[in-house]
């Protein structure tokens, strides 16, 4: 018995030098993804003098490059990346599958819908397009709740966001037929992107990513209780519906902020919380921010790819992202057989 104990408090030691090493990994892969970003460009800033031009007030043609267009539009990149990527891990656990993300069950169509309304039948009130589009993906979480409730089942919410993101989905797509001469703007936002990102952004987003992040981990613990089923949540004191509610407002929220700054960037909120998972394990606790660093990092290298592969055209991040993310999905599936 007592070296049955002392296997299990090894494993367990192993286990947890094992995250705190892929943590460190992931903290690698965000820094990286941070100084690629602010490094690479029209002009070639070293890392040195990225820090001095972040950290030294000391003004030039560098520090103008870096403070007023690459460090806003990297911040930028690496909040939507985080709040992408913890928005799937939520709605993957609190609908206990794997397929979901903001993307599959309507949140972004809601918000795509929205932006694409301003962008082709109000071309002059683009400014609005975020808080519009904001109020969109919100609108369509509330619309699929509505349909779904009898309970909070996450079957039923599944169905009723493939629904109501059908529905939405039709509607964009009218629009561009309909409009089909006032299409560009819209298809940079469908396609997701970080052209022009810049400080008011910053402070779009960044109030969201921390009440969302910091809720989403004060709630990790009762997350991996929920997965484990309603009756064993229900038999350790959960109240399942509403804790199931808060969760996926949470994600909505996070979703929500996300792609009414960039835009419709696919993928990310599926593959970095699978990513994390196969490697770690599931528990949220630690998910959740491996998932934010991972996710952050993943936006981050996506854009600086966007802006530079075939430079001086830049490409919407979307394609980037769904490029690296439709692999990772044909894996998925042949894995889940």
């Amino acid at each position: 018995m007592w070296e049955n104990s002392s296997q299990i408090d090894n494993s367990l030691k192993d286990k947890g030098r094992w995250k705190a090493f892929m943590l460190l990994i992931f903290v690698f892969f965000a820094v990286s993804g941070f100084l690629i970003s602010n490094s690479i460009g029209t002009m070639e800033i070293s890392i040195p003098d990225i820090l001095n031009a972040i950290f030294v007030k000391k003004e030039g043609p560098i520090r103008q490059v870096i403070w007023n267009i690459r460090l806003p539009r990297t911040i930028v990149a690496a909040l939507a990346g985080a709040n992408l990527a913890v928005s799937g891990a939520i709605l993957q656990g609190v609908m206990r599958n794997p397929l979901a993300d903001p993307h599959i069950i309507g949140i972004s169509s809601g918000a795509g819908l929205a932006g694409v309304i301003i962008l082709i039948l109000f071309p002059h009130l683009t400014y609005l397009v975020p808080p519009v589009a904001f109020m969109g993906a919100m609108g369509a979480a509330v619309m699929i709740y509505a349909l779904a409730w009898k309970g909070v089942q996450p079957l039923r919410v599944i169905l009723a966001g493939v629904a109501v993101s059908s529905f939405l989905s039709a509607g964009i797509s009218g629009l561009m037929v309909f409009y089909s001469d006032r299409v560009s703007g819209a298809l940079m936002f469908m396609a997701g992107g970080l052209s022009a990102r810049s400080w008011p952004h910053v402070r779009m987003i960044l109030p969201y990513t921390i009440f969302g992040c910091a809720a989403s981990f004060i709630m990790a613990e009762k997350l991996n209780i929920l997965v484990l089923g309603d009756d064993i949540a229900k038999g350790l004191g959960l109240n399942v519906e509403m804790d199931r509610l808060i969760l996926t407002a949470i994600g909505a929220i996070l979703a929500a902020s996300a792609v009414c700054v960039v835009g419709l960037l696919g993928f990310v909120g599926l593959i970095v919380p699978h990513t994390v998972r196969l490697l770690t394990g599931s528990d949220h606790r630690f998910l959740f921010p491996a998932s934010a660093l991972l996710g952050a990092g993943l936006v981050m290298i996506s854009d600086t790819l966007a802006r530079t592969l075939f430079s001086p055209q830049e490409i919407p991040v979307g394609i980037i992202t769904a490029a690296l993310g439709a692999p990772f999905f044909l894996f998925l599936l042949r894995r889940e057989r």
